[in-house]
């Protein structure tokens, strides 16, 4: 079984780098992004760092290894990742139920991924799950960016609760803003993909 838990080594923070660069857009081609999705996103081992001291960050543990993980990024730490700029612009555009962004407590999906020998499990639902617990209630909803050619993602965002809010283009890629109500607990039994 996967134990779901909060990063709190440097080990952890580590194995979480090791799965993002096994991942990431430049290291697997077009035909795998496609079927399996990527992350887009860098991060180093001082900001995850940062992050870890100021927000948990949820880790899938198999024999002691992280498998999967779901950061989670202060909206003070929103400068630290130069990626993610055009994000937070579009965020102060973005209407969530009638209201602005801004008027709701935001914890930022930093980023997800579950190693592919670990999909099928739910895991990217019991992460979210284990993020929201350990946010309690001092966040109101969980709002990250997916690239919509990255449809694995989306569809499992979509099946765990995210709900798209907005989209749009930085020149790079075609986004989606999505976002996810932290009172309604994750959806487990649709999410079983990933």
């Amino acid at each position: 079984m996967t134990a779901i838990t909060i990063a709190s080594t440097d080990q952890h923070l580590e194995e979480i780098l090791a799965l993002q660069r096994r991942y990431h857009t430049r290291t697997l081609s077009a035909e795998v992004q496609s079927v399996e999705g990527f992350v887009f996103a860098e991060h180093t081992l001082p900001l995850l760092r940062r992050m870890a001291a100021q927000s948990p960050q949820a880790i899938a543990l198999s024999e002691g290894h992280v498998v999967g993980y779901c950061l989670s990024l202060p909206i003070s730490l929103q400068a630290e990742v130069p990626a993610l700029v055009p994000m937070f612009e579009q965020f102060r555009r973005c209407v969530y139920r009638g209201k602005p962004l801004s008027d709701y407590r935001l914890v930022v999906g930093g980023q997800v991924c579950v190693d592919r020998e670990h999909r099928g499990q739910g895991l990217l639902a019991r992460l979210y799950e284990q993020l929201r617990v350990s946010l309690g209630q001092d966040c109101d909803l969980c709002v990250t960016e997916i690239a919509t050619r990255n449809q694995v993602s989306v569809r499992a965002h979509e099946r765990m609760g995210f709900e798209i809010i907005s989209a749009y283009n930085d020149a790079v890629e075609e986004w989606v803003i999505v976002a996810w109500d932290l009172s309604r607990p994750a959806v487990l039994e649709r999410a079983l993909i990933i």
